[in-house]
């Protein structure tokens, strides 16, 4: 019936696509059945019909799919598994399983849309809302750079306020932004929506919300209530998320960057003149105007808190790498060996063009570095490498002790470490191994190669296998007597024949 369906379409002139839209087929199968005769369809769905693995369960899965169209293949896999606990199947053959059934069986797999309903509007200084965007913008070079913005918006009148970086926000921004929104709105409202943002939540179980040790502190000070919205669950923060969309796509949209001063600058003169002016669609008020009556329910703040307004260095926190170093910037900066172990959490302050890592439990200072403008670099202090000096002493005491004269020995094994420098460990532990197995030879060893100048782990080495050998294998003396009393006879050539042969001439 497939077979001759396609072909009545195609006789009707309709296309190839409409031809697999009507029959809620792929349009390869469209293609395949035409090049075909009615023979060779007739054998391909007799091809089609012979036995396989999941035949068994075909009642099963065609059942299923035509009550649950939407219904994936790693589902049904997994009920087929429920009630045929013997099965043995792969998944990728359930799949092209499903899709053949839902091919002959004419099945549309179907999404099931989500279910939205409105959201009740909040009444004055009930909520705020607040997220966080980033946007990729050309600056006056026509280089791109990344920005970074964080936008507050009042739930029951629209107000809204942003703030801009050119680095990512850490937790010390965040409350510094807080703060900044609260004196542009003039209060507080009873309680804040946020994601689940690691800046300020560590997480979120079953509604007991764990924030972050600075941001909890901050929370705890300024008394306002944190509602966390559920993950993959937007909707409830749509107000904030709508209001990120707005500062992308109206204010940031094709404006060229020159600096971050002169950007907020922009930002908040657009906020003014469009943000909280225009009519708002929903409300259908202007944002400004309804503000006016809801800030008089906002609860008022005290004064800034001191350790914002007090301490204009930034801190950043950065956990430390295994090899002792943090990342700021695309570069990574060295702190002393032993920090991750010990505290594997520092804070950066940046002071200028100088980054100063600091112990965050102690606020010790672990290293000072000066910011580099390049990337990818690594930056080490020198005295952050490890203290090798003690190891190298240990084992020079060692080797020494295996000679018994110290104070030769003491000046043969310096002058080594003093010519090898980068080996001197490798010089050491060869010589080392070399007195242990031979303590019996390294005495005279020692004094052959001070006397002609051998400073080397091989070269004693090489001199004590000589005395070994000498020892176990002498070689026979010749006594000079016997052989002066040899006579042995020697030729004479007559001087003519030496200048011959060089070429000479004898009247020359």
């Amino acid at each position: 019936m497939l077979y001759v369906d396609i072909h009545r379409l195609h006789d009707r002139k309709l296309r190839i696509s409409q031809i697999a839209k009507q029959l809620k087929i792929s349009r390869n199968t469209v293609y395949k059945y035409l090049s075909m005769t009615f023979e060779e369809a007739v054998e391909e769905f007799g091809l089609i019909e012979r036995k396989k693995k999941l035949d068994p369960y075909r009642d099963w899965i065609v059942n299923w799919l035509q009550e649950y169209p939407s219904i994936s293949g790693a589902q049904i896999l997994d009920w087929l598994q429920e009630r045929f606990p013997d099965i043995v199947v792969g998944e990728s053959t359930v799949r092209r399983y499903v899709n053949e059934m839902r091919e002959i069986y004419h099945i549309e797999k179907t999404n099931e849309p989500r279910e939205y309903e409105a959201v009740v509007e909040q009444p004055p200084g009930k909520q705020m809302q607040v997220d966080w965007g980033q946007t990729i913008q050309k600056n006056t070079q026509k280089k791109e750079i990344k920005l970074y913005f964080i936008a507050f918006v009042l739930a029951h009148s629209r107000q809204k306020y942003m703030e801009w970086q050119d680095r990512p926000f850490t937790t010390q921004d965040t409350i510094r932004c807080h703060e900044n929104a609260f004196r542009f709105f003039e209060g507080v409202t009873e309680e804040i929506v946020y994601g689940q943002d690691n800046l300020i939540a560590v997480n979120e179980n079953a509604g007991d919300i764990i924030l972050t040790k600075e941001f909890q502190k901050y929370v705890k000070e300024r008394k306002f209530k944190v509602y966390l919205c559920r993950k993959a669950d937007p909707e409830s923060k749509g107000k904030i998320e709508n209001v990120v969309k707005y500062v992308k796509k109206n204010f940031a949209l094709h404006r060229v960057f020159s600096t971050i001063e002169d950007w907020n600058e922009k930002a908040w003169k657009w906020l003014e003149r469009t943000g909280n002016y225009k009519v708002h669609q929903t409300i259908k008020k202007r944002p400004f105007e309804v503000f006016l009556l809801e800030k008089q329910h906002l609860r008022k703040i005290s004064s800034p808190l001191s350790e914002v307004e007090s301490n204009p260095t930034e801190i950043i926190t950065r956990n430390v790498n295994k090899d002792n170093t943090i990342r700021f910037q695309s570069n990574r900066y060295s702190v002393p060996i032993g920090t991750y172990t010990k505290c594997p959490q520092v804070k950066l302050q940046i002071n200028g063009q100088q980054l100063i890592i600091v112990n965050s439990t102690t606020g010790e200072i672990l290293a000072k570095h000066t910011i580099s403008s390049e990337k990818g670099k690594l930056i080490k202090n020198t005295n952050h490498t490890r203290d090798r000096s003690k190891s190298i002493e240990a084992l020079k005491r060692h080797v020494l002790n295996l000679f018994q004269r110290e104070e030769k020995a003491k000046q043969y094994i310096e002058e080594i470490c003093h010519i090898y420098g980068r080996y001197r460990r490798d010089q050491l532990l060869l010589l080392k191994k070399v007195a242990e197995e031979n303590p019996q030879w390294i005495s005279a060893a020692l004094e052959k190669c001070m006397g002609e100048k051998l400073y080397s782990a091989n070269a004693f080495r090489d001199v004590v296998d000589y005395l070994k050998r000498q020892q176990l294998h002498p070689i026979p003396k010749i006594h000079v007597a016997s052989a002066t009393s040899v006579s042995i006879p020697v030729e004479t050539r007559d001087l003519k024949d030496y200048i011959q042969r060089m070429g000479g001439n004898m009247h020359e």
